[in-house]
């Protein structure tokens, strides 16, 4: 019995649609010159988990709910004695996503997340100067995985985007094709 794999539907269509149109309008000579998504992180930091262990534990079962992959416990290299930080304590929670859970969880938070921010003016167009592309939510909420009742505390998360491309502007015309939901010019803060 043969299995067939499905493809995710962000992935075809960047593969059909958006790498012919990027090769255009970029006005590169090779389908390989394309930029492409490589791997996107989401970091959650929980200063508060200094004093509440258990607050660690509750943001790697929301990072494996909304990725579908365990987190990993990150912890501080150095202790600040400002901060009452230790070497080696727990400090943060990350998931690196690659392949197609990078693509099943871009799909979700163009598609279903992002439109369910409060207040949503679009997202910052500053990118880092490589090509990469980093935003913050305020609240895991957004991701519909979640379960509102079962929510201790609101956490923000950092989700860098990290491509191929060489420059900025290709950088941002990749992200522009995925349809990301960038601030226009003028618009405020």
């Amino acid at each position: 019995m043969a299995t067939e794999t499905l493809t995710p539907r962000l992935k075809e269509r960047y593969r059909n649609e958006i790498v012919p149109a990027l090769k255009q309008e970029l006005g590169l000579d090779n389908v390989m010159q394309v930029p492409r998504v490589t791997k996107v992180i989401l970091n959650m930091g929980i200063g508060e988990a200094l004093k509440d262990a258990k607050l660690i534990e509750g943001a790697t079962k929301d990072l494996a709910t909304i990725t579908g992959q365990k987190a990993l416990v990150t912890k501080a290299r150095k202790s600040i004695a400002n901060f009452k930080l230790r070497e080696g304590q727990a400090i943060g929670a990350k998931v690196t996503l690659r392949g197609d859970r990078m693509w099943e969880f871009l799909d979700r938070l163009l598609s279903i997340a992002l439109p369910r921010i409060r207040d949503f003016r679009g997202l910052p167009t500053k990118m880092d100067g490589s090509g990469n592309y980093t935003f913050g939510v305020t609240e895991q909420l957004i991701f519909p995985e979640i379960d509102y009742d079962r929510v201790d505390v609101t956490r923000g998360m950092h989700i860098p985007i990290v491509t191929t491309a060489r420059t900025d502007a290709e950088g941002k015309a990749l992200l522009d094709a995925f349809g990301f939901p960038f601030r226009r010019e003028g618009q405020g803060q």
